[in-house]
């Protein structure tokens, strides 16, 4: 079994560029055992454009 974990990266409103430093959040997460699933990324803004990145993970319940 498996347990899911969801990080919210918004983007910013002009340039659409991440506020935050995914890499660095992958990196962080991989450390406490978590596995990278997805990057999703909502078409949800003006024009069908994303408003922010959604990074899932799992890792394994003992």
């Amino acid at each position: 079994m498996y347990e899911h974990k969801f990080v919210k990266i918004p983007l910013s409103t002009f340039k659409l560029t991440p506020e935050e430093d995914y890499h660095t959040v992958v990196y962080e997460h991989e450390k406490q055992g978590w596995e990278l699933v997805q990057i999703f990324a909502p078409g949800i803004g003006s024009y069908g454009s994303a408003k922010f990145f959604e990074l899932i993970f799992k890792r394994k319940i003992d």
